[in-house]
């Protein structure tokens, strides 16, 4: 990665960055992924090497200083007294010995004394959803989700229907009630009772669930409590948050915390051990590898913790996970199975994706029948032929992959693919542009496969979030030929929708009344959802705010675009040549027809309630505890400066909180202003 110029590592993070915030907010807001944890590992840690080779672009916004992903909005906000941090993961024994070098090279050059042998705990890495438990003088008062590390869901309804949670303390003699207790856990959907729940569901005629850990976070997101009381969940606590006013007993060790945790009642793993150095360590992992079939929730990996706590607190963390902890995860499972047949799929932006069809075959605890082939020349790689046996793996709900062909188990009659030249949708010519990876439809307009995948991209959550324009309903209006762009959505009438089949009538008032609300959406929004190629959902707010309008976007030419922070030259020419577009041009006239406001983005002005930041550059780095880092940048912004991800020159004042890293040493290098949070709260009288 460090080979890559600067200008080609900055193109590579804005699409890696884009890339994981999209999978962030598929897997924790929507509890959708669209690809294996093994594959999001492999993106973030791609990410992290060429922000390490290139520190200089590194953003505060990055997914890598990230744990998770926006709270859904659906449920109140709670801030964790504590932040909830993701932990960084090894993939092998050979990692899992570097993370215990970096440990004791860390306590080292802290000066602080230590073990030949660094004293851990091991523990099942289970795969559900990770809640917090805040119980005051005993009662359960509040349960939510871990959002994005500082910010949570309120889910204390929901929570409270989980029989395995105790909605009140009873200590073991000679335990007080502490004034404040914190627990963290897991909450997960046991494997016999997830296929009992299905077996009666199928029966019921209703469809059945993926996975046990989709199940368990759909439930624990319900906004009735009745629906998630009705769901097989149980929990298994594993860390403490915030303890106060705890007499009776010492919590100096992680041990000491599962052994509090249990003398309150909570259901700790049986199979938790405290083990000492690396080699302990992997045995437990290899271990727990083979006991895996045999247990009854899903696991993907065993989680290592520094055991003593005066330990942990000298290691500290980074801004994204604790240095005294680590994730050791399981390979990704593997199956083998038959192809029966190789189909291609179309994108909204016409790109033509091969997958294949499998005999039906369990993998992880679900039935997997269709397997990505990526694209033309990893068919042509791995030689994948219709007939073929073939092995398979997935970690996680997502299109599993196809690893390799069993050559010796190939038909004689199994001919090799051959990519379509004419698109399979509208039969027009696809064609393969020098450079690129896949082909696409040559008939961007028209194409039935293409106008479908734009509507439901305009209709989802990050565009224009239109509730209730599901996939089945996208093809209904476009089969009936009542919508042949999105502009056509604003012109349905009630009437025209309650003609549709399975729609009631309340379904269709809904949906007419959830397209007005979309009317009104800000332009980054509406820029993200018209689906022009490179630009996700960040580079169309950073689009959005420096032109301030969909008109002075699409009157600046290329080198105005490229001028733009984060816009490099080919999301700068996929940009020109769009709204450059005279279909284009006619269908944004035709939106703001039916009503669709691209909201002009107003240059920020210094407010009156503050001092006058104008001119002024503005880094935030590490964690802040009165607000997110979204907020104070906002707040700042209101006072007329900018805020960017990087430490330059340029930069006025960078805000550190903790977890600060080569941000702070970058800034201290350049002598620019650093504040610590209070100074910064002080300053803008933000409490």
């Amino acid at each position: 990665m460090s080979a890559l110029t600067s200008e080609q590592a900055a193109a590579r993070i804005t699409s890696l960055s884009e890339a994981l915030r999209q999978h962030n907010h598929r897997y924790y807001v929507l509890d959708n992924p669209s690809i294996s944890d093994f594959e999001y590992d492999r993106l973030l840690r791609e990410l992290q090497s060429l922000e390490t080779a290139h520190p200089h672009l590194l953003r505060a916004d990055s997914p890598s200083q990230r744990v998770g992903a926006t709270p859904s909005d659906a449920f109140a906000p709670v801030r964790h007294r504590l932040p909830m941090l993701s932990l960084g993961n090894a993939m092998d024994s050979e990692e899992l010995r570097a993370f215990d070098e970096r440990i004791k090279r860390h306590l080292q050059s802290s000066g602080t004394s230590y073990p030949d042998a660094i004293p851990y705990v091991c523990e099942p890495k289970f795969d559900g959803l990770a809640i917090e438990l805040i119980y005051e003088d005993g009662v359960l008062v509040c349960a939510c989700t871990r959002g994005d590390g500082v910010t949570g869901e309120d889910v204390t309804a929901n929570v409270r229907t989980i029989r395995a949670i105790p909605l009140r303390l009873e200590p073991f003699p000679g335990l007080t009630t502490p004034r404040i207790l914190e627990v963290r856990g897991e909450a997960y959907m046991p494997l016999a009772a997830f296929d009992a729940m299905n077996n009666a569901r199928e029966a019921r005629g209703e469809a059945a669930f993926k996975n046990p850990r989709n199940a368990a976070a759909g439930s624990l997101r319900q906004l009735d409590p009745a629906v998630t009381a009705q769901r097989p969940l149980s929990f298994f606590a594993y860390a403490l948050g915030t303890v106060e006013g705890l007499e009776g007993m010492t919590v100096g060790s992680q041990q000491h915390a599962l052994d509090l945790m249990r003398a309150y009642h909570f259901p700790v793993y049986a199979g938790i051990e405290a083990r000492s150095g690396p080699d302990a360590v992997i045995q437990y992992w290899e271990d727990t590898l083979r006991q895996r079939p045999g247990l009854d929730m899903e696991i993907d990996g065993v989680v290592v913790k520094v055991n003593d706590q005066g330990l942990q607190r000298a290691l500290g963390e980074v801004s994204r996970s604790p240095r005294w902890a680590i994730a050791m995860k399981f390979p990704p499972e593997q199956r083998e199975t038959q192809v029966t047949d190789i189909v291609i799929t179309v994108g909204r932006t016409g790109a033509l994706t091969p997958s294949a069809d499998l005999a039906p075959v369990l993998v992880g605890g679900v039935t997997v029948s269709r397997a990505t082939l990526h694209n033309e020349d990893e068919i042509r790689r791995k030689d994948v032929r219709v007939g073929d046996w073939v092995i398979v793996q997935r970690a996680g709900d997502v299109i599993p992959e196809v690893v390799r062909v069993l050559l010796d188990k190939r038909p004689p009659t199994a001919s090799p693919f051959v990519m379509p030249t004419q698109c399979p949708s509208c039969g027009h010519d696809a064609d393969r542009p020098e450079g690129e990876a896949v082909a696409r439809c040559s008939n961007p307009t028209s194409c039935p496969a293409q106008l479908k995948e734009r509507i439901k991209h305009w209709a989802s959550r990050t565009a224009l979030d239109i509730d209730g324009l599901g996939e089945k309903l996208v093809d209904q209006l476009v089969d009936a030929g009542l919508v042949g762009d999105v502009a056509d959505l604003y012109t349905l009438t009630h009437g025209q929708l309650a003609d549709l089949d399975r729609l009631a009538d309340k379904s269709a008032a809904n949906l007419i009344a959830a397209i007005d609300t979309s009317r009104t959406r800000p332009l980054a929004r509406l820029l993200f959802g018209l689906g022009v190629r490179l630009v996700g959902a960040h580079v169309a707010e950073v689009l959005a705010e420096h032109f301030g309008s969909i008109e002075a976007i699409a009157e600046a030419d290329a080198d105005a675009l490229e001028a733009v922070d984060e816009v490099g030259p080919k999301v700068a020419a996929s940009v020109f040549e769009y709204l450059a577009n005279s279909e284009v041009q006619d269908l944004i006239r035709r939106l703001r027809a039916g009503g669709v406001i691209f909201e002009t983005v107003q240059a920020a002005q210094p407010s009156a309630d503050g001092p006058d930041l104008s001119g002024q550059v503005w880094v935030f780095t590490g964690t802040l505890e009165t607000c997110t880092r979204s907020e104070a940048g906002q707040r700042v912004k209101a006072l007329g400066a900018k805020v960017t991800g990087s430490v330059s020159a340029k930069t006025t004042v960078l805000v550190a909180g903790p977890g600060a890293g080569s941000k702070l040493k970058k800034a201290q290098d350049l002598g620019i202003t650093i504040l610590d949070e209070s100074t910064f709260v002080e300053m803008l009288a933000m409490e």
